[in-house]
């Protein structure tokens, strides 16, 4: 935790009864009032405040300073499999920490229809806000359940690609997706969950403009290609 997230449309104090907040500002920070810590507002900008009372169960903020701007978001959107619950959390905090804009979970022939159930989808918002305190940023990644694969490829993603380039990750394409992604671009990312897409689901999203690309001779797992991609397009960013 590297800021303190604040609610949006926070002014000039606040008390807080988070308890996971408070364990850190006393476990691992040490922090003691008068002391001043780094925050953030959600939609908002980054600064300090300082902390007017603290205890076991509540901690009071005061002098908020935020005058500095988050950082900006990679121009990417992610269209992704749904993995296995537990990979998801990982996958959401890694993605919001490396500045994602927007990330489509939508279902897949590999995605266990379970997955769906899992109590873990209901905590994607606070996945989201522990990515944000890593990264210093404010501003959330979007996120959109879509569970009817066919109907969203067909009618939804067109529009969302726009004029976007759009790529599929999939390990026996013909082209490298070194070669065909320009990750400074504005960008659709198409990932599949553990072994991929199959080839009746890689068709239908290449007929809607997605290209297939492989990332090499080594087949890997889906947090190790969606932190891969992603991280390269941060660091084309900075380029």
């Amino acid at each position: 935790m590297n800021i303190v997230l604040l609610p949006q449309h926070t002014q000039n104090i606040i008390t807080l009864t988070d308890s996971i907040l408070l364990n850190h500002l006393h476990q691992v920070l040490k922090a003691q009032v008068g002391d001043s810590i780094k925050v953030g507002v959600v939609q908002g900008n980054l600064g300090t405040a300082v902390i007017d009372s603290l205890t076991d169960t509540s901690v009071t903020l005061n002098h908020i300073d935020c005058p500095t701007p988050p950082p900006t978001k990679l121009p990417l959107t992610v269209v992704l499999a749904l993995p296995r619950p537990k990979v998801l959390r990982r996958l959401i905090l890694d993605m919001t920490a490396m500045g994602v804009r927007e990330l489509y979970l939508v279902n897949s022939y590999r995605s266990e229809k379970s997955y769906w159930q899992s109590p873990l989808i209901n905590k994607i918002d606070d996945y989201i806000q522990e990515g944000l305190q890593q990264a210093c940023d404010t501003v959330p990644m979007q996120v959109h359940l879509k569970k009817r694969l066919k109907p969203f490829v067909e009618d939804e993603l067109p529009s969302i690609i726009g004029k976007q380039q759009a790529i599929i990750a999939h390990p026996y394409a013909d082209d490298a997706i070194s070669r065909v992604w320009q990750p400074q671009q504005p960008s659709v990312l198409v990932i599949g969950a553990e072994g991929g897409f199959i080839p009746y689901e890689v068709a239908l999203f290449s007929k809607v403009g997605c290209t297939p690309a492989h990332m090499g001779t080594r087949i890997l797992r889906t947090e190790n290609a969606v932190n891969l991609l992603c991280g390269h397009a941060l660091l084309a960013q900075q380029n």
